[in-house]
């Protein structure tokens, strides 16, 4: 049955994460996401799961890809300097189509920057942080129950469509306690890998063009199965190929366009006769969203737009609401990520404002309040 707990948001994605089935952890102690690795060395243990700290964050994301390739599900966490060493080897999942989840609780950057702060610099980087085409999808939870949300939602994914998911925080949500209602983890919705039907004739990467995601075999179970960085063909062997290439790049875009129904995921509060909009994530969103009902017992019409889904962005509703309003605000802990997305999406439909915060302390609500009612930023 359902049960109430106070918990901080480090320890909701990991409980998130054992509810989906992790039995494999590997990383790298950084502030501030330090608490994920705790709690995983001190509970995977206890369901026969299997905890190892790396050298370095280069290694621990090898140590998960290698991990979910033996069928384990698998999840590091990290912060912005960690998270750009992972880069490479996220690629190599992306190409290789491993399915894993990482946890970015992010905090000021660029470098070492301030280890115990907010930011929400990492926006750009979670979707383009390494080279070439990828499918990659991010998620932002906006308070500590959607961290053991969307956890769970991000392996489902990862399982789903093959591909490596980003947990994307901060560190105010990290290290932020709340009732919790948790529920009975017997009736989550968790994905179960399907196992190839027999070893004979297996095609790792045998797959529908069209965005179809193949069947995954798991190391050790008597599939012979290939995985490289380079290009390949269906048998998983490399080929210098144009029209290999073409096909194998365009089918790992597809296969998440395709589920983009599913994967976009977004909140909302009082959009329904609003003449300001207030686009926010993470937590930037919980004072945003405080403003926002300030704001309205003053008697303005605004309403807020909170994205659960960073990449792929949740577009369509968002051009579709700002048809309707006179101004768009966008506060977020950096110089203007997120806001570039939606200046894409809402084009010329409605201005929109930039509210950026990089000192590493979380927005007040009065500050955005503020400008709500038209003062200057």
């Amino acid at each position: 049955m359902p049960s109430v707990k106070l918990m901080q948001g480090n320890e909701a994605c990991t409980l998130g994460a054992l509810t989906a089935g992790l039995d494999f952890f590997a990383g790298y102690p950084i502030t501030p996401s330090t608490e994920i690795a705790e709690l995983c060395a001190e509970e995977l243990p206890k369901v026969g799961g299997k905890f190892i700290q790396m050298e370095d964050e280069i290694a621990s994301m090898a140590a998960i890809i290698g991990a979910s390739l033996t069928g384990r599900k698998a999840m590091t966490a990290t912060s912005g300097p960690g998270f750009s060493l992972m880069q490479e080897n996220i690629g190599y999942a992306s190409l290789a189509e491993v399915p894993v989840v990482i946890i970015n609780v992010q905090r000021v950057g660029p470098s070492t920057g301030m280890p115990t702060s907010p930011s929400q610099g990492e926006v750009m980087q979670a979707r383009w942080g390494t080279h070439g085409d990828h499918p990659v999808v991010v998620l932002a939870p906006g308070n500590v129950k959607e961290c053991f949300d969307l956890t769970v939602k991000a392996f489902n994914i990862a399982e789903d469509y093959r591909i490596p998911v980003v947990v994307l925080t901060d560190e105010v949500i990290g290290h932020m306690r709340e009732k919790v209602v948790l529920p009975d983890f017997e009736t989550v919705k968790v994905t179960r890998r399907k196992a190839p039907a027999s070893p004979g004739g297996y095609k790792p990467y045998e797959a529908d063009p069209d965005g179809g995601v193949p069947l995954m075999a798991s190391f050790g179970q008597g599939y012979r199965y290939h995985v490289t960085g380079l290009f390949h063909d269906e048998t998983g062997f490399p080929s210098n190929r144009g029209d290999v290439a073409d096909v194998l790049i365009r089918r790992l875009m597809k296969k998440v366009e395709n589920a983009e129904p599913l994967i976009r995921d977004y909140a909302t509060e009082s959009i329904e006769d609003c003449e300001i909009l207030v686009v926010a994530f993470g937590s930037s969103a919980m004072s945003s969203l405080s403003a926002v009902r300030q704001a309205r017992a003053k008697g303005i019409k605004v309403g807020l737009f909170r994205p659960k889904t960073i990449w792929p962005f949740p577009e369509e509703p968002l051009r579709e609401l700002s048809s309707q309003v006179k101004r768009v605000i966008v506060p977020e802990m950096n110089l203007g990520q997120l806001v570039l997305e939606i200046e894409r999406v809402i084009g010329c439909r409605a201005p929109v404002e930039r509210l950026s915060k990089v000192n590493g302390e979380l927005f007040k609500p009065e500050e955005i309040l503020f400008v709500i009612m038209g003062g200057e930023k």
